[in-house]
C-alpha cells in the first residue's frame, strides 16, 4: 500500500525493505557526478586497499541518498525534512545491502512522522543508522 496521507500512516508500522544497487560502478557513476571521481576510493577495491581501506566506498551522501529513495518508494506524497544519520562502519561496493525503517512518532495534527533508519551489510550487521523527519499531507 502506497501512504498518501498522514492518515494512512501506523505508529510501528515497517517500511518495506529495500536494496539499493552499490554496484561499483554505480558508486563510481555518483564519485563522477559530485566531483569525487579523482581517486581510487569510489571506483577501485584494489586502488582503495593501497589508501588503507577495507575496499571502494558506497560514499555517505549516497548511501542518505538511497534512505531517502526508500522513504519516497513508500510513500511518494513524503517531503523529507531532515534526515540525520550515524555511520559505524563504512559501506563497501559491491557488497549487498538492505535499508529498513520504522515509523516511530506519527503527528497527525501536522502531518509529521518520525522514522527509525538502519542500514545493514550482507552479513546483517548495522552500518548506518539514524533518524528522518518527514511530512504528508493532511487531507
Amino acid at each position: 500500500m502506497s501512504i498518501q496521507t498522514i492518515h494512512d500512516v501506523e505508529f510501528g508500522a515497517e517500511l518495506p525493505v529495500f536494496e539499493p544497487d552499490t554496484s561499483i560502478a554505480a558508486t563510481a557513476a555518483f564519485a563522477d557526478a559530485v566531483g569525487w571521481g579523482g581517486g581510487a576510493r569510489f571506483k577501485d577495491h584494489e586502488g582503495a586497499r593501497k589508501e588503507g581501506l577495507p575496499g571502494a566506498l558506497v560514499p555517505g551522501i549516497m548511501a542518505m541518498g538511497f534512505l531517502t529513495s526508500m522513504i519516497h518508494h513508500w510513500s511518494p506524497a513524503a517531503r523529507v525534512r531532515h534526515v540525520d544519520t550515524v555511520f559505524r562502519a563504512p559501506l563497501i561496493a559491491d557488497e549487498p545491502c538492505e535499508l529498513s525503517a520504522v515509523v516511530t512518532d506519527v503527528d497527525e495534527d501536522d502531518g509529521s512522522v518520525q522514522l527509525d533508519l538502519t542500514v545493514k551489510n550482507g552479513a546483517g550487521e548495522t552500518r548506518v543508522f539514524g533518524t528522518a523527519e518527514i511530512s504528508l499531507p493532511t487531507a
